[in-house]
């Protein structure tokens, strides 16, 4: 174990050097780079190099990087071109506040879609087999921001039963009442597209286990199929499962760019919307790391739930996993 995870780790350095190297060089090669945020127009020559000195972009584009890498590793995640202002005080807000929305979607999401997948692989082509379809088919096929302005025109400006956007409503900041009806909407809307693909997961990987010669065994052994479903049959049908939530838990931090932009929810999808259309890369490059470094921890936790969830699954052998 101890070996398996060293190796990860050291995998994990040399992926995140190569995302530093490779969003450095997009900033710098992006028509204008950084330059054309920071220098006005009128600006004179003089004024031009004095503002790229202060910045420290009249030097070479390797020493730029070593600096930059350098002060990450202290935690300082730069400041902004425009406005001067350190990325961490942009950053690290809309991150709670994105993490506020997504784990209460995600959440949801497993406690629905999981034993709604369970219940149809029992029950083929049931009712509640052919309504889960319908709603996968609506999360995969229908846009989440149209789905979400549709929401946003009966419930909350038809009805006026629901906050139309936002976190909060103004002088109310702080109100966990006031959080929830917020939520509603937005989690809603994000529910329903995690559902669509959870429960579809969940039902096709319990299929194909139930078809297995052991199961078949249990029942011929006379075993209660609940007994069947959850103890035999459970355990090896979530390993695909836990790959897909292994793989979705950037989202946690990374936020849906679409639905916080139509509620207006001040999280890190819609900042990076608003920094690209601003240009403003160094907080770009951050929120780009940010969401490489879930992306390895995700990996490592769902090999390490792996373990867990099938005692036959070991870490640490040649090979990282053997059965």
């Amino acid at each position: 174990m101890t070996e398996y995870l060293v190796r990860r780790v050291l995998q994990a350095v040399l992926v995140l050097f190569l995302i530093t190297v490779v969003s450095f060089g997009l900033m710098h090669a992006a028509p204008g780079g950084p330059l054309k945020v920071m220098l006005s127009p009128g600006m004179s020559p003089e004024a031009q190099l004095i503002q790229m000195k202060n910045m420290g972009l009249d030097q070479p584009v390797y020493i730029q990087y070593m600096k930059w890498v350098g002060n990450l590793l202290k935690g300082d995640l730069g400041n902004t071109f425009k406005n001067n202002v350190p990325v961490g005080d942009i950053l690290w807000p809309t991150v709670w506040n994105t993490f506020v929305l997504m784990s209460v979607a995600w959440g949801l999401s497993m406690l629905i879609a999981i034993p709604w997948g369970i219940y149809n692989s029992t029950k083929q082509y049931g009712l509640s087999d052919q309504i889960a379809s319908i709603v996968a088919y609506l999360g995969f096929a229908m846009p989440t921001f149209w789905f979400g302005i549709m929401l946003q025109q009966y419930f909350a400006m038809q009805l006026n039963l629901l906050p139309l956007s936002d976190m909060y409503t103004m002088g109310k900041e702080g109100q966990v009442s006031d959080l929830i009806l917020h939520l509603i909407l937005p989690v809603t809307v994000l529910t329903l597209v995690n559902i669509a693909a959870y429960v579809k997961y969940t039902r096709a990987s319990m299929l194909e286990v139930l078809e297995q010669d052991y199961i078949r065994t249990a029942r011929a052994k006379g075993m209660k199929e609940r007994r069947v479903i959850f103890r035999h049959a459970l355990r090896n049908a979530l390993i695909p499962v836990v790959t897909i939530i292994g793989l979705d838990l950037p989202t946690l931090v990374a936020g849906a760019a679409l639905t916080e932009s139509v509620f207006n929810w001040p999280g890190m999808g819609r900042l990076f919307v608003e920094m690209a259309v601003a240009r403003e890369y160094s907080v770009l490059m951050s929120i780009t790391l940010l969401i490489s470094l879930m992306v390895i921890i995700g990996n490592l936790l769902a090999d390490l739930i792996y373990a867990l969830v099938d005692p036959r699954v070991q870490l640490g052998r040649k090979g990282g996993r053997a059965a």
